[in-house]
Protein backbone atom coordinates (compact mmCIF):
# COMPACT_ATOMS: atom_id res chain seq x y z
CA UNK A 1 0.00 0.00 0.00
CA UNK A 2 1.39 3.39 -0.99
CA UNK A 3 1.61 6.31 1.43
CA UNK A 4 -1.18 8.11 -0.43
CA UNK A 5 -3.52 5.15 -0.15
CA UNK A 6 -2.67 4.74 3.54
CA UNK A 7 -3.41 8.42 4.21
CA UNK A 8 -6.65 8.22 2.25
CA UNK A 9 -7.79 5.17 4.20
CA UNK A 10 -7.27 7.04 7.47
CA UNK A 11 -9.68 9.87 6.61
CA UNK A 12 -13.22 10.06 7.97
CA UNK A 13 -15.83 9.26 5.30
CA UNK A 14 -18.72 11.35 4.01
CA UNK A 15 -21.68 10.17 1.95
CA UNK A 16 -22.60 11.67 -1.42
CA UNK A 17 -25.82 13.13 0.01
CA UNK A 18 -23.89 14.81 2.84
CA UNK A 19 -21.28 16.12 0.42
CA UNK A 20 -23.87 17.68 -1.87
CA UNK A 21 -25.74 19.17 1.10
CA UNK A 22 -22.64 20.77 2.61
CA UNK A 23 -20.79 21.74 -0.58
CA UNK A 24 -22.83 21.24 -3.75
CA UNK A 25 -20.95 24.17 -5.37
CA UNK A 26 -22.59 24.08 -8.78
CA UNK A 27 -21.60 27.76 -8.96
CA UNK A 28 -18.01 28.08 -7.79
CA UNK A 29 -14.45 29.21 -8.32
CA UNK A 30 -12.15 26.46 -9.58
CA UNK A 31 -8.37 26.36 -9.35
CA UNK A 32 -6.37 23.56 -10.95
CA UNK A 33 -2.88 22.32 -10.23
CA UNK A 34 -0.74 19.76 -12.07
CA UNK A 35 1.49 17.91 -9.62
CA UNK A 36 4.01 15.12 -9.96
CA UNK A 37 2.65 11.95 -8.36
CA UNK A 38 5.69 12.03 -6.07
CA UNK A 39 4.35 15.21 -4.42
CA UNK A 40 1.07 13.62 -3.30
CA UNK A 41 2.38 12.52 0.14
CA UNK A 42 3.10 16.19 0.97
CA UNK A 43 -0.48 17.08 0.08
CA UNK A 44 -1.94 14.31 2.22
CA UNK A 45 0.34 15.20 5.12
CA UNK A 46 -0.86 18.81 5.11
CA UNK A 47 -4.61 18.18 5.02
CA UNK A 48 -6.68 19.77 7.83
CA UNK A 49 -7.62 17.43 10.66
CA UNK A 50 -11.35 17.64 9.88
CA UNK A 51 -11.11 16.72 6.19
CA UNK A 52 -13.49 13.99 5.00
CA UNK A 53 -13.35 11.73 1.97
CA UNK A 54 -16.29 10.71 -0.24
CA UNK A 55 -17.16 7.06 0.28
CA UNK A 56 -19.80 5.09 -1.65
CA UNK A 57 -20.32 1.36 -1.09
CA UNK A 58 -16.98 1.16 0.76
CA UNK A 59 -15.15 2.72 -2.21
CA UNK A 60 -13.10 5.90 -2.02
CA UNK A 61 -11.71 5.94 -5.57
CA UNK A 62 -14.02 6.23 -8.52
CA UNK A 63 -13.58 5.83 -12.26
CA UNK A 64 -14.79 8.70 -14.44
CA UNK A 65 -15.22 8.98 -18.18
CA UNK A 66 -16.13 12.23 -19.92
CA UNK A 67 -17.16 12.41 -23.56
CA UNK A 68 -16.82 15.99 -24.80
CA UNK A 69 -18.91 17.43 -27.61
CA UNK A 70 -18.18 20.47 -29.72
CA UNK A 71 -19.45 22.22 -32.85
CA UNK A 72 -17.88 21.60 -36.28
CA UNK A 73 -15.95 24.87 -35.78
CA UNK A 74 -14.74 23.75 -32.30
CA UNK A 75 -16.52 26.71 -30.69
CA UNK A 76 -16.03 25.34 -27.18
CA UNK A 77 -12.30 24.79 -27.68
CA UNK A 78 -11.64 28.18 -29.24
CA UNK A 79 -13.74 29.93 -26.62
CA UNK A 80 -11.46 28.52 -23.93
CA UNK A 81 -8.30 29.22 -25.96
CA UNK A 82 -9.27 32.86 -26.40
CA UNK A 83 -10.76 33.24 -22.91
CA UNK A 84 -14.08 34.40 -24.23
CA UNK A 85 -16.50 35.64 -21.62
CA UNK A 86 -19.39 33.54 -22.98
CA UNK A 87 -17.54 30.25 -23.37
CA UNK A 88 -18.95 26.84 -22.56
CA UNK A 89 -18.14 23.17 -22.13
CA UNK A 90 -20.45 20.33 -23.09
CA UNK A 91 -19.94 16.72 -22.02
CA UNK A 92 -21.55 13.49 -20.97
CA UNK A 93 -19.96 12.30 -17.74
CA UNK A 94 -20.10 8.59 -16.93
CA UNK A 95 -19.54 7.30 -13.42
CA UNK A 96 -17.96 3.97 -14.23
CA UNK A 97 -18.53 2.35 -10.83
CA UNK A 98 -22.27 3.01 -10.84
CA UNK A 99 -23.07 3.11 -14.58
CA UNK A 100 -24.71 6.53 -14.18
CA UNK A 101 -24.47 9.20 -16.87
CA UNK A 102 -25.22 12.91 -16.87
CA UNK A 103 -25.25 15.59 -19.52
CA UNK A 104 -23.20 18.46 -18.06
CA UNK A 105 -23.14 21.99 -19.42
CA UNK A 106 -20.61 24.42 -17.96
CA UNK A 107 -20.72 28.17 -18.55
CA UNK A 108 -19.15 31.25 -16.96
CA UNK A 109 -20.96 33.26 -14.33
CA UNK A 110 -20.25 36.55 -12.61
CA UNK A 111 -16.68 37.30 -11.46
CA UNK A 112 -15.21 34.30 -13.23
CA UNK A 113 -17.30 31.67 -11.48
CA UNK A 114 -18.08 28.35 -13.13
CA UNK A 115 -21.77 27.43 -13.44
CA UNK A 116 -22.49 23.74 -14.01
CA UNK A 117 -25.89 22.33 -14.91
CA UNK A 118 -26.43 18.60 -15.15
CA UNK A 119 -29.22 16.39 -16.42
CA UNK A 120 -29.68 12.59 -16.44
CA UNK A 121 -28.50 11.03 -19.70
CA UNK A 122 -29.22 7.58 -21.08
CA UNK A 123 -27.89 5.76 -24.10
CA UNK A 124 -24.80 5.92 -26.27
CA UNK A 125 -22.10 8.55 -25.85
CA UNK A 126 -20.75 8.03 -29.39
CA UNK A 127 -23.07 10.87 -30.40
CA UNK A 128 -25.23 13.41 -28.60
CA UNK A 129 -28.88 12.43 -28.65
CA UNK A 130 -31.12 15.00 -30.40
CA UNK A 131 -33.09 15.70 -27.21
CA UNK A 132 -29.83 16.32 -25.34
CA UNK A 133 -28.57 18.61 -28.09
CA UNK A 134 -31.82 20.56 -27.92
CA UNK A 135 -31.48 20.86 -24.14
CA UNK A 136 -27.88 22.02 -24.52
CA UNK A 137 -28.83 24.73 -27.01
CA UNK A 138 -31.61 26.01 -24.72
CA UNK A 139 -29.31 26.01 -21.69
CA UNK A 140 -26.53 27.86 -23.55
CA UNK A 141 -29.02 30.40 -24.89
CA UNK A 142 -30.33 31.05 -21.36
CA UNK A 143 -26.73 31.55 -20.16
CA UNK A 144 -26.10 34.19 -22.82
CA UNK A 145 -23.81 32.09 -24.99
CA UNK A 146 -24.00 33.26 -28.63
CA UNK A 147 -25.81 30.98 -31.05
CA UNK A 148 -23.71 27.87 -31.66
CA UNK A 149 -26.22 25.96 -33.78
CA UNK A 150 -27.43 22.51 -32.84
CA UNK A 151 -24.77 20.31 -34.41
CA UNK A 152 -22.44 18.71 -31.86
CA UNK A 153 -20.00 15.86 -32.39
CA UNK A 154 -17.84 13.94 -29.93
CA UNK A 155 -14.33 15.34 -30.11
CA UNK A 156 -12.51 13.92 -27.08
CA UNK A 157 -12.84 11.29 -24.35
CA UNK A 158 -11.05 11.43 -21.02
CA UNK A 159 -10.77 8.80 -18.32
CA UNK A 160 -9.29 9.06 -14.84
CA UNK A 161 -9.62 7.94 -11.24
CA UNK A 162 -10.91 10.49 -8.71
CA UNK A 163 -10.79 11.00 -4.96
CA UNK A 164 -13.09 13.74 -3.59
CA UNK A 165 -12.47 15.54 -0.31
CA UNK A 166 -14.61 17.91 1.75
CA UNK A 167 -13.13 20.62 3.95
CA UNK A 168 -16.02 21.29 6.37
CA UNK A 169 -14.65 24.46 7.94
CA UNK A 170 -14.52 26.30 4.60
CA UNK A 171 -17.30 24.42 2.80
CA UNK A 172 -14.89 23.73 -0.06
CA UNK A 173 -14.14 20.60 -2.04
CA UNK A 174 -10.96 19.14 -3.48
CA UNK A 175 -10.65 16.50 -6.18
CA UNK A 176 -7.51 14.51 -6.90
CA UNK A 177 -7.45 12.92 -10.37
CA UNK A 178 -4.83 10.38 -11.40
CA UNK A 179 -4.33 7.74 -14.10
CA UNK A 180 -5.18 10.49 -16.59
CA UNK A 181 -5.94 9.45 -20.16
CA UNK A 182 -7.23 11.14 -23.32
CA UNK A 183 -8.38 9.80 -26.70
CA UNK A 184 -9.80 11.33 -29.87
CA UNK A 185 -12.38 9.40 -31.91
CA UNK A 186 -10.60 7.16 -34.39
CA UNK A 187 -7.28 8.77 -33.55
CA UNK A 188 -4.50 9.03 -31.02
CA UNK A 189 -4.33 8.46 -27.29
CA UNK A 190 -2.37 10.12 -24.51
CA UNK A 191 -1.77 9.40 -20.83
CA UNK A 192 0.10 11.13 -18.00
CA UNK A 193 1.08 8.39 -15.55
CA UNK A 194 3.47 10.68 -13.70
CA UNK A 195 1.01 13.50 -13.02
CA UNK A 196 -2.14 14.22 -11.01
CA UNK A 197 -4.60 17.08 -11.36
CA UNK A 198 -5.68 18.62 -8.06
CA UNK A 199 -8.68 20.93 -8.31
CA UNK A 200 -10.02 23.12 -5.53
CA UNK A 201 -13.67 24.19 -5.68
CA UNK A 202 -14.85 26.97 -3.39
CA UNK A 203 -17.60 29.54 -3.18
CA UNK A 204 -15.18 32.37 -3.85
CA UNK A 205 -12.32 32.77 -1.38
CA UNK A 206 -9.21 30.61 -1.48
CA UNK A 207 -9.44 27.28 0.31
CA UNK A 208 -6.96 25.87 2.85
CA UNK A 209 -5.73 23.48 0.16
CA UNK A 210 -4.90 26.39 -2.15
CA UNK A 211 -2.78 27.89 0.59
CA UNK A 212 -1.17 24.51 1.31
CA UNK A 213 -0.27 24.01 -2.35
CA UNK A 214 1.14 27.53 -2.58
CA UNK A 215 3.34 26.84 0.45
CA UNK A 216 4.65 23.75 -1.36
CA UNK A 217 5.60 25.82 -4.40
CA UNK A 218 2.63 24.95 -6.62
CA UNK A 219 0.56 27.59 -8.39
CA UNK A 220 -2.75 27.32 -10.28
CA UNK A 221 -2.19 26.62 -13.95
CA UNK A 222 -4.19 26.92 -17.13
CA UNK A 223 -5.14 23.31 -17.68
CA UNK A 224 -8.41 22.03 -19.06
CA UNK A 225 -8.96 18.33 -19.45
CA UNK A 226 -10.85 19.08 -22.65
CA UNK A 227 -8.96 21.93 -24.28
CA UNK A 228 -5.45 21.06 -23.15
CA UNK A 229 -5.95 17.40 -24.02
CA UNK A 230 -7.34 18.25 -27.45
CA UNK A 231 -4.43 20.63 -28.12
CA UNK A 232 -1.93 17.94 -27.08
CA UNK A 233 -3.47 15.44 -29.50
CA UNK A 234 -3.99 17.99 -32.31
CA UNK A 235 -0.77 20.06 -32.42
CA UNK A 236 -2.09 22.14 -35.32
CA UNK A 237 -4.69 23.78 -33.05
CA UNK A 238 -3.92 27.17 -31.57
CA UNK A 239 -2.75 26.43 -28.04
CA UNK A 240 -0.89 29.55 -26.92
CA UNK A 241 -2.75 29.64 -23.62
CA UNK A 242 -1.59 26.14 -22.72
CA UNK A 243 1.93 26.17 -24.15
CA UNK A 244 3.65 26.37 -20.72
CA UNK A 245 1.58 23.44 -19.41
CA UNK A 246 2.10 21.41 -22.58
CA UNK A 247 5.86 21.98 -22.52
CA UNK A 248 6.26 21.28 -18.82
CA UNK A 249 3.93 18.34 -18.31
CA UNK A 250 2.90 16.83 -21.65
CA UNK A 251 6.45 16.36 -22.97
CA UNK A 252 7.59 14.58 -19.81
CA UNK A 253 9.42 11.27 -20.44
CA UNK A 254 6.61 9.49 -18.58
CA UNK A 255 3.97 10.79 -21.00
CA UNK A 256 2.56 7.94 -23.05
CA UNK A 257 1.22 8.42 -26.59
CA UNK A 258 -0.20 6.06 -29.18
Amino acid sequence: MTTAVAEEAALAPITLAELNEQAGLLTRVDRKYLLPVADLPLLWAGLPADVRVLEIDSRRRFGYRSDYFDTPALTSFHGAARRRRRRFKLRVRSYLDSDLRFLEIKTRGARGTTVKQRFPYAGSTAFLHPAAAELAVATLHAAGVPDVGDRFARTLTTEYERITLLLPASGSRVTVDRHLGWAVPGGGELSLPGRVIVETKSGGSTSPIDRLLWSLGHRPCAVSKYATGLAALHPALSANRWCPVLRRHFTDPETSRS
